[in-house]
């Protein structure tokens, strides 16, 4: 019989016991969960409720069912639900009646919301770590191609010219945030919730405050009805997950683009590629592809659990047991593609002398144009609508900006001089955006060197 079946006739039916266990998913809690109760057993120890004798074997032999599951010595059933009552059970099992002194003052409410919360926890800092990785990689790329020029884009149409690099680096600050937002969530998720029980709290005279500095938390849930309620530090987690993952569908897709043959600006390493069943000669970047699409994935898990909690009236129901799986999913989904993505990175080859020359399109420096009227004196608006026309007459004439004479040049705009023929060059371009936060050498040199730094990359 189920360790809550006292209130029952009988067993629960078959396909009630299949429909409703949680263990086949929830098992990867057993670390967390083993450690949540050690420290509750402890405070049951120390504050008399249950003997100390008692807490110290409890404890021991939670340290065994542990290393039991650690080697695959342990047997999950449907017919114990979860992961919470199959420890329990072992415990028992070893114990006796002093096995069954583990769940005193606890409701599994507040123990899943404590076991999610270690769990978090662990898991955020390992995806960090992978963050860092991924950005690493990134600007050890772009400290590689630091004067590598390649067009910038607006609306997928060439633009102006930009270093590569300067280009790898916006990825890096995108990340940088989705390190923040990750931080963030970490600091709502690193509350104790264990003494809620199962919405009240309880009679028994336990010591939050004890459990919280065994748990390393640095801080305590205020209201046990909010403590076993809520997932909302889960949902800010997916939430910060499908902004990263945004971020990374949007890298693929540069990447993507990239690598085909119209642009031919880079390819990947062969071990970072798949072929064709059929083609012989296709190389692809599946990699970037299968991680542009795992992110509609990842915002299906945010909606997912959003929808979960969006109707639940206060407090536990047991449509909360529904929020591990896209939990889980969606930390499995971004782990995998942050095993995958830094090697691919660093396995980039640049096709820099195409680059150059898809940069090197004189009507990309039309802007610089403009601005050199302006130190002329031109106020913006009537510089822009000049060079707009001189645009127009080259394509009239089917001439190159370049190749204009200085004085075809005047006759739409009369303030030119010699000094803006020598404009017309990807590297001059570049050269002139010295700016804090711009795409010059010297400014994306002191943007690359802030960051191996601040990564410890020298």
């Amino acid at each position: 019989m189920a360790l809550w079946g006292g209130r029952f006739s009988g067993d629960a039916a078959q396909a009630v016991r299949v429909f409703t266990e949680s263990v086949s998913y929830d098992k990867r809690l057993y670390k967390h969960d083993i450690c949540g109760s050690k420290a509750h057993a402890a405070m049951l120890g120390a504050a008399g409720i249950i003997p100390k004798k008692s807490a110290d074997a409890i404890c021991r032999e939670l340290d065994r069912i542990r290393k039991r599951i650690d080697r695959g010595d342990f047997t999950f059933t449907a017919d114990l639900e979860d992961i919470h009552m199959h420890i329990e059970s072992a415990l028992i099992e070893a114990l006796g009646d002093e096995g069954a002194r583990v769940h005193t003052a606890r409701s599994r409410n507040d123990q899943i919301a404590l076991d999610i919360r270690l769990y978090l926890r662990d898991e955020i800092d390992v995806l960090a770590q992978g963050i860092r990785g991924l950005q690493k990689a990134m600007i050890l790329q772009a400290d590689a191609h630091d004067r590598t020029i390649l067009p910038g884009f607006t609306h997928l149409q060439h633009a102006q010219p930009v270093l590569f690099a300067h280009h790898f680096l916006a990825y890096v600050e995108m990340f940088e945030r989705d390190l923040g937002r990750l931080a963030d969530a970490r600091k709502r998720i690193n509350i104790l919730p264990l003494g809620s029980g199962a919405l009240a709290g309880t009679t028994l005279p336990i010591d939050r405050e004890f459990v919280r500095k065994q748990l390393k938390f640095p801080a305590m849930t205020q209201n046990s009805m909010d403590a076993v309620a809520d997932r909302d530090f889960a949902c800010e987690l997916l939430a910060a997950l499908s902004i990263f993952c945004m971020h990374i569908s949007r890298l693929s897709e540069d990447l993507i683009l990239w690598m085909s043959q119209e642009f031919s600006f880079m390819t990947f390493g062969d071990a970072f590629c798949t072929g064709s069943s059929l083609m012989p000669q296709k190389k692809n970047p599946d990699l970037a592809e299968l991680s542009r699409g795992k992110t509609g994935r990842v915002y299906g898990d945010l909606v997912s659990l959003l929808t979960i909690c969006k109707g639940l009236p206060l407090t536990y129901n047991r449509d909360l047991q529904e929020d591990k799986e896209p939990l889980f999913d969606a930390i499995d989904t971004v782990s995998g593609i942050l095993s995958v993505y830094p090697g691919m990175i660093g396995s980039m080859t640049l096709n820099e002398s195409r680059m150059l020359q898809a940069a090197s399109d004189p009507g990309l420096m039309a802007t610089d144009l403009a601005e050199a009227l302006v130190r002329k004196g031109v106020p913006f608006r009537n510089a822009h609508r000049m060079v707009g026309q001189l645009v127009r007459y080259a394509q009239d004439r089917n001439k190159p900006l370049d190749r204009l004479t200085l004085a075809e040049m005047k006759k739409v705009m009369p303030a030119a001089d010699a000094s803006m023929k020598k404009l017309f060059s990807a590297e001059h371009a570049v050269s002139g955006r010295e700016i804090p936060g711009g795409t010059g050498y010297r400014a994306v040199r002191s943007q690359l060197d802030q960051w191996k730094k601040s990564l410890k990359l020298r």
